[in-house]
């Protein structure tokens, strides 16, 4: 029996469908392993904590005011808040290039900064009514600054009219002496306040008023000003250059109300001899020749140079007691006769300038009493000082005159306005929007 065995192979299928998907589903598991992100199994770290909040109030400053009497020094004060002589050496040296502290005066308040215990933190010290020196005590040292009060500046218009002395007129209105004797000195090259004013005269004035915690305290600058003297209108206009910061008060038409002399060498002046060819000497009993103006003030009045020159003489001079005689341009010369002292630093070859402090009215020489003597020369020969009429010095620098005249329309805008319609101000009316001219 023949038996036939058979064999059938199976046929192989391709295999390259099937190695792709083999590749693609590795790269799938491959890229879900390594780059999608898992969520991070629970830990004790990952536990919500809750936030404490620490909060810590520094116990309060107390505050220890003091006024610096005569003779008083930084140790007499510091040494009550516990401060050794070594630490008030370390303390006036520290800061010494900010403030010397040896420089205290009287009159000024010394505040003192300091927690409960006594333990000091800062203190200040009042340098003058605009400024205060601050002082912040650390660990190892002490850190100073002067700073500026912060003053609240009003603008205000005054006017009205002269019945004895603008002093008295505005001290009636409210203002105080040194609005007053700012505003004399702005005209004393043209007015002589004590001889030259005449009833119904007039001034009106632009000036700041400054306050410090709502209370005044002093005046500011004056930006502008008129005077109507014997019906003659002296204008001023306050004016800083731009490029160099200096400040001059200007006519309208630009010149400076600066002369080459004061009216008078003294504030407050009373005439009681006038410039004469022949009057009867009070010692002598002669009649001479008068070649000055006597001022009588008491002993001890200051003398102030009437205009900028070289000292030529100070010392004794015979019946004119102790004298300054002052070299001048134009070939002028001022003596002023019968001093009590010379101011500090006078002497032959110092040079002054107009309005500086040189000596002190006396009795010195042929005297019947204080007063002082001053004389005007020029080129030897004696002139009258109450009828000189002398030229300004620096006239408004042509470059800004366009400048300076635009915003000095704006103030005689303002002195031209009506005044009847503010009087229920009580003759103070604060202008809206007044600006200093040269700002």
């Amino acid at each position: 029996m023949r038996i036939n065995i058979r064999i059938h192979s199976q046929r192989k299928t391709p295999n390259r469908l099937v190695f792709l998907m083999v590749l693609l589903l590795s790269f799938i598991f491959y890229f879900i392993l390594n780059f999608v992100p898992k969520a991070a199994p629970p830990t004790a770290s990952a536990a919500v904590i809750p936030e404490l909040e620490v909060s810590y109030t520094l116990p309060p400053l107390k505050e220890h005011r003091e006024m610096v009497t005569k003779g008083k020094t930084l140790s007499d004060i510091l040494q009550n808040y516990e401060f050794s002589p070594a630490e008030i050496h370390k303390l006036r040296t520290e800061i010494k290039p900010i403030y010397d502290l040896a420089r205290i005066k009287a009159g000024q308040e010394f505040r003192v900064f300091a927690f409960q215990d006594g333990s000091v933190v800062y203190f200040e010290y009042d340098i003058d009514r605009d400024r205060y020196l601050h002082v912040e005590k650390n660990a190892e040292s002490y850190h100073a600054e002067i700073k500026r009060f912060p003053f609240e500046t009003v603008v205000k218009l005054l006017w009205g009219q002269i019945e004895n002395f603008p002093l008295h007129t505005l001290q009636q209105q409210g203002e105080s002496a040194p609005l007053g004797i700012a505003l004399e000195e702005i005209f004393a090259w043209d007015v002589d306040f004590r001889t030259d004013i005449q009833p119904g005269d007039t001034f009106k004035v632009i000036f700041e008023k400054k306050y410090k915690n709502g209370e005044f305290s002093s005046y500011g600058r004056i930006l502008a000003a008129e005077f109507v003297n014997h019906g003659h209108v002296y204008q001023a206009f306050r004016y800083t250059y731009s490029d160099s910061e200096k400040t001059d008060y200007f006519s309208y038409e630009g010149a400076s109300l600066r002369k080459e002399f004061l009216k008078s060498p003294l504030k407050s002046p009373r005439i009681t001899s006038r410039f004469s060819s022949s009057r009867l000497h009070p010692v002598w009993k002669t009649y001479r020749p008068h070649y000055g103006v006597d001022y009588g003030a008491p002993v001890g009045t200051r003398v102030y140079s009437t205009g900028d020159g070289v000292v030529t003489a100070a010392g004794w001079s015979g019946a004119s007691g102790r004298m300054i005689r002052v070299r001048h341009n134009k070939g002028y010369e001022t003596m002023y006769l019968h001093l009590r002292r010379f101011a500090p630093g006078i002497k032959k070859g110092v040079r002054v300038a107009s309005g500086q402090y040189i000596g002190q009215v006396g009795a010195s020489g042929a005297v019947s009493g204080p007063h002082l003597d001053y004389r005007i020369r020029q080129h030897g020969k004696y002139i009258n000082p109450l009828a000189a009429r002398f030229d300004p010095v620096e006239p408004l620098r042509g470059e800004f005159q366009d400048d300076f005249r635009s915003k000095a329309d704006y103030y005689r805008l303002v002195f031209d306005a009506p005044l009847m319609l503010f009087a229920r101000f009580t003759y103070s009316f604060s202008p809206p929007r007044l600006v200093e001219i040269g700002d």
